[in-house]
């Protein structure tokens, strides 16, 4: 059993119970033509029939009895788990008895979080040499929260092989589902940001940023845009500007989880994959030095964490994303963005992860949102609705497919009039596949970096 895993153990208190198997309903099955046949020859043998279920009866109990009993049932399962990544289950169980079968098959039952059928089946093979079996199931949590675990069934086959012996044992386990992280661990996320020029060393870090530093001899590969002509000219020879990289700046992530956000997008809410993005760059921007928040809103404003600073830290934003629940309710950009605006006392990165279908309320977004760009520094991210693509992309084969691909495309043109009319404002968009979004996240919040926007 792995340390890190909670174990049930389960004796002899479970439920116990039999059944026929496949086996002993075809034999029972059987009897009556050939009752039939008998009784239809020499009338009077028509209770051949009724005496061949009750022998069959009568080894079905017997098989019950005599099969192998179930001494020691563990389940062993993790504390927690990430959505869409695959979760392992084990299982361990120990038989006395004379007839110890060769396989036994359990049953787990889980909520909707965990399983989409409300079940995770296993299948434990026997340990060689003992009475003990083994076993492990996989399953992806489909959604955030506290999955429930329920009853654990275990069955198995008398010696005859007519009757199933079951036993059902209920379990008061959880698995807290947690936001994906994956991105963070990647090598290529590691790489980057051991090699990058932000906050990973106590240092300065000059050349980049908009905090003057000094004057420096200009150097060959420098950018030109940093000669201090005036300088230049009093030293009789060419001076260059550093800057000292900003560091201390404010970035919050403000998460819609309303209706739109939770359709899936290849399997996931979309919320789900704007979570995982927003983490993958909360990383870089807490290993940057820079405070980071977290913000989610629906019909009214959610969660709101406090600006955490250094890498220490990502844990507990982590944790906190876990808790943005799945809202079925139309966003009110209005009343969230401007209590998000009252929160803030200084100027600050917002990063807002929503989506948008009813041209009403993308008005209402506009709206509030060019509140905040006379103060703050906004950027929008919109996860690309592949499955509308595919459906414009789709060659039509009948006038219902026609039908589906003028709604897609109008769709498809009122979110890129959205868009349009917000980089109008000034507005950054990042729109992405949600396997690379979290990508192109970090490249424009490095990009504004780069530049000294903030």
């Amino acid at each position: 059993m792995h340390p890190h895993r909670a174990a049930t153990r389960a004796a002899r208190a479970g439920r116990l119970m039999f059944y026929p198997t496949g086996r002993a309903i075809g034999l029972i099955a059987l009897g009556a033509p050939i009752a039939a046949i008998f009784a239809a020859i020499i009338p009077a043998l028509w209770a051949i029939g009724a005496a061949w279920a009750a022998m069959l009866l009568l080894l079905l109990l017997l098989d019950g009895l005599i099969a192998a009993k179930a001494r020691d049932v563990r389940l062993a399962i993790p504390q927690s788990a990430e959505i869409g990544a695959p979760m392992t289950l084990a299982a361990e169980a120990s038989f006395s008895g004379l007839m110890v079968p060769q396989r036994i098959f359990g049953n787990l039952g889980v909520d909707h979080r965990l399983a989409d059928s409300g079940k995770i089946e296993f299948a434990l093979a026997r340990i060689a040499g003992s009475a003990a079996f083994a076993g492990e199931a996989t399953t992806i949590p489909g959604r955030r929260g506290t999955g429930e675990i329920g009853k654990f069934w275990l069955r198995w086959k008398g010696p005859l092989g007519l009757a199933w012996r079951q036993i059902a044992q209920p379990s008061a386990q959880t698995v807290a589902v947690i936001p994906n992280i994956a991105a963070v661990r990647s090598p290529t996320v590691q790489m980057f940001l051991r090699d990058s020029v932000f906050g990973l060393m106590a240092r300065k870090f000059r050349g980049e940023g908009s905090e003057f530093e000094a004057l420096a001899d200009y150097q060959p590969g420098m950018d030109r845009r940093s000669i201090d002509w005036k300088g230049s000219a009093r030293h009789s020879k060419l001076l260059a500007k550093e800057y000292d990289t900003e560091r201390n700046n404010q970035i919050v992530f403000a998460l819609d989880c309303g209706s739109a956000m939770c359709e899936p997008i290849d399997g996931l809410p979309r919320i789900d994959r704007a979570v995982s993005a927003a983490l993958l760059t909360a990383y870089v921007t807490l290993k940057s030095g820079d405070k980071t928040s977290l913000f989610s809103f629906a019909a009214k404003p959610e969660l709101s964490t406090p600006f955490l600073s250094g890498s220490r830290n990502f844990f507990r934003l982590q944790q906190e994303a876990a808790t943005i629940d799945y809202r079925h309710q139309e966003s009110n950009y209005t009343l969230a963005l401007s209590s998000l605006q009252n929160r803030l006392k200084r100027r600050s990165l917002i990063i807002i992860f929503t989506d948008f279908t009813d041209p009403t309320a993308a008005d209402l977004m506009l709206e509030a949102a060019g509140r905040l760009i006379d103060k703050h520094l906004v950027l929008f991210v919109i996860l690309e609705d592949q499955e509308l693509r595919a459906i414009i992309d789709k060659a039509p084969e009948s006038a219902e497919d026609v039908a589906r691909s003028v709604t897609a495309q109008n769709l498809h043109n009122q979110k890129n009039l959205v868009i349009s009319r917000l980089q109008h404002l000034g507005i950054d968009v990042i729109e992405g596949a949600h396997d690379e979004i979290g990508t192109r996240l970090i490249n424009g919040y490095l990009k504004i970096k780069r530049r000294g926007a903030l």
